[in-house]
């Protein structure tokens, strides 16, 4: 839930908690001043919705009892009463909506449906070409366009202390990576995994090991066994499958570019 106290007071949005880690580079002003991690624990969210500020003080939920938690920062809120508040927010939205295109409003905020949290929906995004280059290098180019295009800060051979990540996904410059991604083409299965493990341990990233079907079904053995911790952790996807996720993506970009172009005609 997102509460504010200025200008107004109240909850203006929610959302969704994606990923939590431990930060081991200085992020905020005060850390980089002292050049140390201060706060070290951290969390990743999606926002599901926020009400725009000019709207603050007339469509936020109110709540006396996150009134009164709100004064010690951070606070876990019983999940009846986040829904309560997200219902709230969600009527007042569908009110205002219905205005805008002129619709009959009835509806109070006790008539709103209940919230249901909402899935994570597949990410978009896309890339360019990678003629004449090989298959790993091809597949580490699709992979940081498809983050650059989704707002990440895309990196590749991204050091940390067991070497070289092929790619890494990061929210903001300074933070830690949010998305490891190995790629294996007929390399170090063992060696893949092990560098997984420690990025999971470092920084409880979501991990991916894009390898050929034998290398996979390799991966599943060292993951039924020596690297049990992170089974449910590593997402295994051949390479065909990034070819086919990047040539979507591409299609629906330019698909886009070219409806900038089209007039409409009376």
């Amino acid at each position: 839930m997102f509460y504010v106290t200025h200008p107004a007071s109240g909850v203006v949005g929610y959302g969704r908690i994606e990923t939590k880690f431990r930060q081991d580079r200085p992020l905020w002003p005060e850390e980089v001043s002292a050049d140390r991690v201060i706060w070290p624990l951290r969390f990743e969210f999606a926002v599901e919705y926020c009400l725009p500020p000019d709207k603050w003080n007339t469509s936020k939920a109110t709540s006396e009892i996150l009134k009164a938690r709100s004064r010690s920062g951070f606070q876990k809120i019983e999940p009846q009463l986040a829904i309560e508040l997200i219902s709230n927010i969600e009527a007042r939205r569908a009110a205002r909506d219905s205005q805008k295109v002129g619709l009959p409003v009835h509806a109070s905020e006790s008539d709103a449906p209940p919230y249901k949290p909402r899935m994570p929906t597949p990410d978009t995004g896309t890339g360019t070409d990678t003629e004449d280059v090989s298959l790993h290098e091809g597949l580490q180019q699709k992979l940081l366009d498809i983050g650059k295009l989704q707002k990440y800060v895309a990196d590749k051979e991204y050091t940390f202390d067991l070497g070289k990540l092929d790619v890494v996904w990061r929210r903001i410059e300074r933070s830690v990576p949010t998305y490891v991604f190995e790629i294996q083409i007929g390399g170090d299965v063992y060696h893949a995994l092990a560098k997984l493990k420690h990025a999971y341990d470092l920084w409880n990233s979501h991990l991916f090991l894009i390898a050929s079907e034998a290398d996979c079904n390799k991966a599943k053995r060292l993951l039924s066994g020596t690297f049990h911790e992170i089974s449910n952790r590593v997402r295994l996807i051949q390479p065909q499958k990034i070819e086919d996720l990047y040539n979507r993506k591409k299609a629906y970009l330019d698909f886009g570019k070219g409806t900038r172009y089209c007039t409409r005609i009376k």
